[in-house]
Order: structure tokens, then C-alpha cells, then sequence
């Protein structure tokens, strides 16, 4: 069986572990500049599955999509670094503020642009939203059949996926026919680290405009080694109705973002003896959180 064309869907988060009171804009909008930008844990969740799929599947190619401004080609890298083959990144003004609606929108109209695909792969949902929208979302664009939660791919056969996915109340096993869709839970295996040859054979890895920016000339490398081209494609490269891009094309607003930290007097340590515990009960009730 020949291999699969895989498109792996990775976003550049905050790293919303640390929220700090810059962390919203006026606008609704999360300040990007003033939170750490990481690699969202369950995409690389999705890489891992892709991975394993190349691994057992020669002629497998993996390329990365994401959404974002220039910065975000550094997570293309990442993937790079770890066995992904190429990378596209996605970005335009056009795109600012989207919500998950405009977001699915103009990544699906970059997947039409890129041609043909067997099978997308996405983290279940990004740490700074949590919504676990724009895969299935991606998906309903494209009309592709979508399977969420996965764990594993258990077999590729010649048009069709049989995966394992993880279910409120157990784990339930899932064929699908290609091209298709699915989602990777945070409980599928890690990502593999950096490998070393992948790092130095993709460490010049750029976009064009990472290029022109650049202090540094490597045209030569360019020139002889053309693995090293990150894509890059602006609003102006895919069809798309300038009305679902970007705030105008998204109906979600958010209002607050608020960064809960619990104060030591919100912990109790607990005598585990009955004592102990009918004490709890006493002041559980008293102060009626419970009965």
C-alpha cells in the first residue's frame, strides 16, 4: 500500500498557565505579546499519532499547517524536528481576532489550496480556548467524515482508517473510509523528542519573510536545498469571502479572562480518622455547601 498524505492542524498558544493581568486587550482579544508562545500540548499529541502512522507506512508525508503571525513558523520547525516532512504557514492581518468559526474557515480554504490530502490530524482543542471546535469545524468545511478522541491508528487499510478513541465510560474502536478527519486526545501518547539529524538538516528552515528579515545570508542553502522552504500563504493565496475572516467573520466575543489562583485558606488538612472526618461533614453542613 502506498503512503498517506497527512496534514497535521498545530497552533501557537499562549502558554495560559501563567495569565497575567496584560493578558486581554481592550477589543476582547488575547494579547499574544504578553504570554510565552508554546507548541499546544494536544497537537502535539496529533504529531505523535501522524508520526506513528509514517513509521509504519512508508511513503508517508507529514506536512503542518498552522494559523498565525510570523512567530508561529517556529512550531513548523518544531515539527520538523521531529520527523514532519513540511510546513505551511498561514498568515495575513485579514486573520486577526478570529474565533474558531473564521479560523476553521480560512484553514479549510488553505486545504483546498494545498491540493490533495488523505487524512488532517488535530489536537482535540487548544489550551487558550478550550472549545474543541475547529477540527470538527475543519472537517464539516471540507464535507469529510470525522472521527474525535483518538487514541490510536490501529490499522491503514486501502481506503479506509480503523482507530481507537477514548469515551467518557470506556474506549470504543472506529473505521472510517479516507480522506478523513480526526482529533487526538490528550491521552494518546507523547510526542517524540527532537531528533538530531532533523534539527540539523531543518535548523535554516524559513519563510519568505523570515528571509528577508533575516541578518544572516544563507541564499546558498536555499538555492541547493529547497526541503528548507517553509510555505507561506496569505489571504491573497486561497478563495475566501473577506466577511468570514478575521473579528468581522467572528461571532464569539469574550468579555473577561480572569486567572484563578487558590490561596492557601482554600485548603484543609484532614485528620483521616473518624473524628476527622465527621468534623468535615459538621462544617460542610454548617456552612451549607452540602445538606
Amino acid at each position: 500500500m502506498k503512503g498517506l498524505k497527512i496534514i497535521v492542524l498545530a497552533k501557537q498558544v499562549p502558554d495560559t498557565r501563567n495569565v497575567g493581568k496584560d493578558a486581554m486587550k481592550a477589543d476582547g482579544t488575547v494579547n499574544r505579546a504578553a504570554l510565552p508562545a508554546i507548541f499546544n500540548p494536544e497537537d502535539l499529541n496529533a504529531l505523535e499519532l501522524a508520526l506513528r502512522v509514517k513509521d509504519t507506512l512508508p511513503g508517508t508525508t507529514i506536512t503542518i499547517l498552522t494559523m498565525g503571525p510570523g512567530r508561529a513558523a517556529e512550531i513548523i520547525r518544531e515539527g520538523l524536528y521531529r520527523g514532519a516532512d513540511s510546513g505551511v504557514l498561514l498568515t495575513d492581518r485579514a486573520f486577526a481576532g478570529s474565533d474558531t468559526l473564521a479560523t476553521s474557515y480560512a484553514l479549510a480554504q488553505a486545504i483546498k489550496e494545498m491540493g490533495h490530502y488523505d487524512l488532517i490530524v488535530a489536537g482535540r482543542q487548544a489550551i487558550d480556548g478550550d472549545t474543541a471546535q475547529v477540527g470538527p469545524q475543519v472537517a464539516e468545511k471540507l464535507n469529510l467524515p470525522q472521527v474525535t478522541y483518538v487514541e490510536e491508528v490501529i490499522s491503514v487499510e486501502k481506503s479506509a482508517i480503523v482507530m481507537r478513541r477514548r469515551l467518557e465510560n470506556g474506549v470504543e474502536t472506529v473505521k472510517s473510509p479516507l480522506p478523513m478527519l480526526l482529533t487526538v486526545n490528550g491521552s494518546a501518547p507523547e510526542c517524540r523528542s527532537r531528533n538530531v539529524k532533523m534539527l540539523m538538516k531543518f535548523k535554516h528552515a524559513r519563510t519568505i519573510t523570515e528571509k528577508q528579515e533575516a541578518t544572516e545570508d544563507y541564499t546558498h542553502l536555499y538555492d541547493h536545498r529547497p526541503f528548507l522552504y517553509i510555505r507561506e500563504m496569505t489571504v491573497g493565496d486561497i478563495k475566501t469571502d473577506a466577511d468570514q475572516l478575521g473579528l468581522t467573520g467572528s461571532p464569539t466575543k469574550v468579555k473577561k479572562i480572569d486567572n484563578v489562583v487558590l490561596q492557601a485558606k482554600d485548603a484543609k488538612k484532614l485528620n483521616t480518622s473518624d473524628e476527622g472526618i465527621n468534623d468535615l461533614m459538621r462544617e460542610l453542613i454548617e456552612s451549607h455547601v452540602i445538606g
